[in-house]
């Protein structure tokens, strides 16, 4: 059973407990692959604040869709940030932000591998042939 800690050592907890939970039967090449993987969807918390200060000060909305999240962003857009308290808010909790983008990456990629590895140990099915 690899630990994470070897593969992304910049994880901080409780990311880094949320992943082991996630890849804890994961074979070192699995890991290496999930590993890739995540660290090029990941986004840091720190990278988020800056955005949600972008969206602030510049482009209501800017975090949202940088996370991904069009239909909130194009609320913030058009209704000036939610009348600037959901940019104030979101500002207040870029690390909550950050987490929950983070753990619904991860999810995604070790479900995709479960998912491969499973079509892969599925036998082939031929049809008989009839005589």
């Amino acid at each position: 059973m690899p630990h994470v800690t070897h593969y992304l050592p910049e994880l901080q907890e409780p990311e880094l407990t949320y992943i082991q939970s996630l890849v804890g039967r994961f074979t070192h090449e699995q890991m290496q692959i999930f590993s890739a993987a995540y660290r090029h969807r990941r986004k840091d918390p720190q990278t988020v604040l800056l955005a949600a200060i972008i969206g602030l000060v510049a482009i209501p909305g800017f975090q949202r869709f940088w996370l991904g999240e069009v239909g909130v962003g194009l609320l913030f857009l058009f209704t000036w940030g939610a009348l600037l308290v959901g940019s104030i808010c979101d500002l207040v909790q870029y690390r909550t932000l950050a987490l929950l983008h983070n753990q619904k990456v991860a999810r995604e990629i070790a479900t995709s591998m479960q998912m491969q590895l499973a079509r892969e140990r599925q036998p082939s099915i031929r049809p008989a042939t009839v005589y």
